[in-house]
């Protein structure tokens, strides 16, 4: 039986918010059109994070409609790269099928093993998402001839408007305003039955060549962008100021989309880039969902997002609106779709960017503002729901969600609801800010996302799992919503701050919650080129040193460069001792260099190197300083391990928590992070001679042939790295020796040639520091810092401490005598407080309470207050004869 819940709606008029029903079919009775169809089992044809807001997105509907999150049946493919690295959506998937692992084009863009894994399951959909085979017009083709529904829009409308230079030959047709390009005076009619434009039409609007690329680039004038038309997040476009540099930004847009026809464009300058949302269905009705903010790009890819938008006017915008969904009606789209636009603030005039035939990363912002489920919409549209049905759109215009009548909307010409307060979203990325956003891959160690009311977020691994060569560098999405805009901003620093990840990768994490602060993204004074910019001239960075006092700055590396000698001394003899002890469980003598308790230790951090004397002092003490330092200053550090692997090190009276998520070795320096969100990247040694990769992927193409001379900042590789092709430049200038070949896979570090210098003599070396190193207390002794204070016998509070001097003076003797090296000030300090410890008559009073607060609660009441009576008159005699010991006799 249906179950039903009302509430009082908008004027006091009750409305059915709630019915359950008992199954699909139940379902699709009440609410279906004439073209309604079951759909109960899918093939998720994606993985990542794509597969995890499907599943996680129609759990939920299915539960809010049927009572039962597992109405609907999940079948996930699986490569063993994502097996191995633990990938949430497998665990969320009912069936799992195995599937070829490599680049997608083996997997999971694959359509015909995806065609053929539907039909072996006998799946009655498929959801591709975003990214992979998701644009791909063959598969809803292929699908559609099994018999098998697709979830997104057929494969004509696809085709016509998934290709960039087809939507834009339609749109501007149509008379949406396009911006210039080199197929700027074609005009065709798109043929709706055939789902087609003139073939003449294509061919005149593609770029078939280098130099026709330049001969187009030159007739609209720099700068210009190149594009690939099957391209998308961040593949296939390069951006060319001069015109030397067409030719290899041609080749590469070739190279990362094969196949695909390239066309040329305006770049369009201080713009930004606004989208609309849209839902049609099977009938011919479509609107708009509202829409995003996607201005902050980096390599044309989108890094924050929000909405609603609120720089175009509001006139304005809905002329964006009316224009996306009538290019939608033109085409007889269907389901779920994204019309974007570049919007000039200046002019408040908009051009049609292209639109994408799927569900967009992004799309949770539209999600949270307008309370509707994106996925859970595309499954209804696939079923043959008509637009008027289905629930949350009914709500969204203001009717029931549930009406026996089902009256139909003229969307045209009826008012959506307000918005609910503004959205704003961040894309967590593996990758190195600090490196020009390079990818990272590798395994994570902690995945602690804090989730609030006003925050949520979604990841594709959780603190056991890794990010593998062939996965998508975005493993998170982060979405915080506010009254405004400033709230959502606010939320949003706050939960990227409590955000932790440690790994082996890097993440962008600390440099977007950082972004997000400056001036111009809180006034909203942003555009496509302001992230660009941003990186380019190291705006953030100089901002930052703006903002931190020199001296603080210097206090905060000097104390960076000691926790991580800390960590290096430790680690090494903690290495020193299980070898030892294994030695001798084979029966073998250990070489004497095992039991050394002073190393050198060298750390490179913000290219000046630091050469420090560490000292075991202790199990779990250390005292350090550098070797330049004539008057042999030093401090101590106290270091304990916790259960996650992490370091508690105390400098000073300070306490820090430090991880180590890099070691050191040949091609990479130590990097750890800290408690404060710090991330320490410390140097290697500086080598220009050797050739090698900080990441995982391809070597796609060597740019220059063996023995060749290359200039210094000369690309002389090109790698695949997570879908990209990433130029290699060599830092100084000299004559190249190629080890690696083209195609091979290589790992972080590898040497793929070395480069014989043209002057090594003029190579630039790290400065070795030889100051004094700037930490609280440095230059005290040890002796002061490590046991009591001036007087022996009291703190500086005046509260009495003779036991706890006694006891660090005779732990301090306990490591000399275990072996373990000490200075003589600091044994001599620790005889010194021992002698004044045991002199002073407050002693026992204070060892005998430190006993009584653990034994009190357990000691008859009798006894206990005898005790606390012969104490009381001990103490009140030791306070009458000042101190003298021979009148307590």
């Amino acid at each position: 039986m249906p179950y039903t819940r009302t509430a009082d709606g908008a004027g006091g008029i009750a409305q059915e918010t709630h019915r359950r029903f008992a199954t699909v079919q139940d379902y699709i009775q009440l609410l279906g059109g004439p073209r309604a169809r079951v759909i109960s089992k899918i093939l998720i044809a994606n993985n990542g994070n794509a597969a995890v807001k499907c599943i996680r997105s129609l759990r939920r509907w299915s539960y809010e409609t049927f009572g039962d999150s597992k109405a609907l049946t999940f079948v996930v493919m699986a490569t063993p790269e994502d097996l191995r690295s633990n990938a949430e959506y497998i665990r969320a998937g009912d069936v799992i099928v195995d599937v070829p692992g490599g680049p997608n084009h083996s997997n999971y863009a694959n359509v015909s093993l995806i065609v053929e894994i539907a039909r072996l399951h006998a799946v009655h959909a498929v959801w591709a998402g975003w990214g992979h085979a998701s644009e791909n017009p063959t598969l809803p083709n292929t699908l559609e001839s099994c018999g098998i529904k697709f979830i997104g829009p057929a494969g004509p409308p696809m085709q016509a408007l998934g290709d960039k230079i087809g939507s834009t030959i339609i749109a501007q047709s149509a008379g949406v305003p396009c911006i210039a390009w080199n197929g700027s005076d074609i005009q065709a009619s798109y043929n709706v039955k055939e789902g087609s434009l003139p073939s003449w039409a294509l061919e005149q609007a593609g770029v078939q060549s280098a130099t026709q690329a330049s001969e187009a680039a030159a007739k609209i004038g720099f700068p210009v962008m190149i594009k690939a038309s099957e391209g998308g997040g961040g593949k296939g476009i390069r951006k060319v100021l001069h015109a030397d540099d067409v030719a290899t930004a041609y080749r590469q847009v070739c190279g990362e989309v094969p196949g695909s026809p390239i066309f040329l464009m305006k770049l369009a300058q201080k713009a930004r880039h606004l989208e609309v949302q849209l839902l049609a269905d099977e009938y011919g009705h479509a609107l708009a969902l509202n829409g995003r903010d996607c201005s902050v790009q980096r390599r044309h890819q989108k890094i924050i997002e929000e909405g609603p938008p609120v720089a175009a006017a509001p006139d304005v915008w809905k002329q964006m609106e009316a224009s996306a969904v009538a290019l939608a009606k033109a085409v007889s789209y269907a389901n779920a779709g994204t019309v974007e636009y570049l919007y000039e603030e200046d002019t408040q005039k908009f051009y049609f960017l292209e639109l994408n035939p799927r569900l967009q990363v992004e799309h949770p912002v539209t999600e949270m503002i307008t309370h509707v489920n994106l996925p859970a919409c595309q499954l209804q549209v696939a079923m043959g729901l008509p637009l008027s049905h289905i629930p949350e759109i009914r709500q969204r215009y203001g009717r029931k969600r549930f009406d026996d009548a089902l009256d139909e909307i003229d969307f045209d010409n009826v008012s959506a609801q307000p918005t609910h307060g503004h959205c704003m979203a961040v894309r967590i990325t593996a990758e190195n800010a600090e490196a020009g956003f390079q990818p990272t891959s590798g395994t994570l160690q902690e995945l602690n996302f804090r989730s609030t009311p006003n925050v949520w977020g979604y990841f594709s691994m959780d603190s056991s799992g890794a990010i593998h060569e062939f996965a998508d560098s975005q493993f998170g999405h982060l979405f915080a919503s506010g009254s405004d805009r400033e709230q959502a901003r606010r939320n949003m620093v706050l939960a990227l701050k409590e955000l932790s990840i440690r790994g082996d990768i890097s993440t962008t994490v600390d440099y977007i919650s950082k972004l997000i602060e400056l001036e111009d993204f809180v006034s909203n004074h942003i555009d496509t080129a302001w992230l660009d910019g941003i990186i380019q001239n190291k705006v953030l960075s100089d901002a930052e040193a703006c903002k931190t006092d020199v001296a603080i700055q210097t206090l905060h590396d000097h104390v960076h460069v000691i926790l991580g000698a800390t960590v290096q001394a430790y680690n090494c003899a903690q290495d020193a001792t299980t070898e030892y002890v294994e030695l001798l469980e084979k029966g073998q003598l250990p070489p004497r260099s095992l039991l050394q308790l002073s190393r050198e230790v060298e750390l490179i951090l913000n290219n000046v190197k630091y050469v420090l004397r560490t000292v075991q002092t202790g199990p779990h003490t250390f005292s350090m300083g550098l070797t330049t330092d004539r008057e042999n200053r030093v401090v101590e550090t106290h270091v304990r391990v916790l259960s996650d692997g992490g370091y508690l090190i105390d400098v000073d009276g300070t306490s820090h928590v430090v991880y180590l998520t890099r070691k050191a070795d040949s091609a990479h320096g130590m990097r750890i992070t800290t408690n404060s969100g710090a991330t320490i990247a410390f140097s290697p040694d500086y080598d220009p001679t050797s050739l090698r990769t900080d990441v995982a992927g391809k070597l796609v193409k060597q740019l220059v042939p063996d023995q060749a001379h290359v200039k210094k900042g000369e690309a002389y590789a090109e790698m695949e790295v997570m879908k990209m092709f990433l130029p290699l430049r060599v830092e100084e200038a000299g004559t190249i020796s190629w080890h690696a070949n083209e195609g091979a896979s290589l790992t972080a570090g590898d040497i793929l040639g070395t480069l014989a210098l043209d002057n090594p003599e003029n190579v630039a070396t790290v400065s070795v520091f030889e100051g004094d190193l700037q930490v609280t207390g440095w230059g005290q002794s040890i002796a002061r810092n490590t046991t009591s204070s001036s007087n022996g016998s009291t703190s500086n509070n005046g509260t009495r401490n003779a036991h706890l001097v006694l006891r660090k003076a005779v732990q301090a003797l306990h490591r000399a005598t275990d072996g373990y090296i000490l200075l003589p000030e600091t044994i001599d300090a620790a005889m010194a407080d021992l002698m004044q410890a045991v002199a002073d008559p407050f002693l026992p009073v204070l060892e005998i309470r430190e006993q009584l607060s653990v034994l009190s609660s357990r000691l008859p009441a009798t006894l206990l207050s005898s005790i606390s009576t012969m104490v009381r008159e001990y103490e009140n005699r030791a306070e009458g004869a000042n101190g003298g010991v021979g009148d307590l006799e």
